[in-house]
């Protein structure tokens, strides 16, 4: 199985970029990228893991970006990490996040939950602080009952832990991605509060910028979902990515080793990499 979208705890997972390699391998996983929220620090410690468990280890990153005052995530597959314009341009858009996150803590505050940011921080440790540590903190104090009911309830736009934030411009992350060598992905559009004539316009403008491929299967979309971005996906040809978003059990969407195959069809964004000739094409494709 092929899985291009995951985290450790460099950004906001439960395991260190070793332990999750392990845990991928032990689900089946045999092509794993790693895509930790705007920080690359992790891709080494895989590495070696990658080549203990013989699991091949896409570079990758989730960059976090802003668009007609939306929140997006660009995924970059096949980055290289020594590049020197995608570290400053990560580390840019990291020193932004705790100012976010202090945010956040007022906003739940007035809604009667106190400690959030020291929470939160705690559970980040020496990671960036991301939505997960909070929600990972909501549901422990029993405000929702798991990451995805505490994000539809105090984390998204219009309630009380959502932050308006300037991120990255969609521009400037795929030019960081692609001039980097990697391929930009636009994660899990089905998350995204988008109607279709801006998905249209967001999806105009990806392209144009040198965005190739959209996640069509990931561990929050739906089953229509797969349907729908699968077609979008033709429309624009732009090829296709899946992958879990895997955080760890108990604060992810999907479990590692569970994905759907792409629909029929899609065209894989891995289908000329050296990486995937460990896998037959045909095996992550619905006949």
């Amino acid at each position: 199985m092929i899985d291009l979208h995951a985290h450790s705890t460099v950004s906001d997972g439960l395991l260190s970029p070793a332990e999750l390699v392990m845990h991928a391998a032990n689900s089946g996983v045999r092509v794993l990228a790693l895509t930790d929220h705007d920080d690359i620090s992790g891709l080494a410690e895989a590495r070696v893991a990658a080549a203990e468990h013989d699991i091949a280890l896409v570079n990758g990153v989730e960059i976090s970006v802003t668009w007609k005052k939306r929140t997006l995530h660009i995924v970059g597959l096949k980055v290289n990490p020594e590049d020197a314009a995608l570290k400053s341009g990560l580390a840019s858009v990291r020193l932004g996040r705790i100012e976010r996150a202090r945010q956040m803590s007022l906003g739940l505050e007035k809604v009667g939950i106190h400690g959030a940011f020291e929470a939160a921080s705690s559970f980040a440790e020496n990671s960036i602080l991301t939505r997960m540590h909070f929600a990972r903190f909501l549901v422990e104090k029993q405000y929702a009952k798991d990451a995805k009911s505490v994000f539809k309830k105090y984390l998204v736009k219009g309630k009380p832990g959502y932050v308006d934030h300037e991120w990255m411009s969609l521009e400037s992350a795929i030019n960081l991605i692609r001039n980097s060598g990697g391929v930009a992905v636009l994660a899990h559009p089905g998350r995204y509060d988008i109607k279709r004539t801006n998905m249209l316009l967001l999806l105009e403008e990806f392209r144009a910028l040198g965005g190739e491929a959209i996640e069509v299967v990931t561990g929050s979309h739906t089953a229509a979902h797969y349907v729908e971005f699968a077609k979008y996906a033709q429309l624009f040809g732009l090829k296709a990515s899946q992958g879990s978003d895997y955080h760890g059990h108990g604060i992810s969407f999907m479990g590692m080793g569970r994905l759907p195959a792409l629909p029929s069809q899609c065209v894989p964004v891995w289908l000329d990499w050296p990486e995937a000739q460990l896998l037959s094409v045909a095996d992550n494709l619905i006949n």
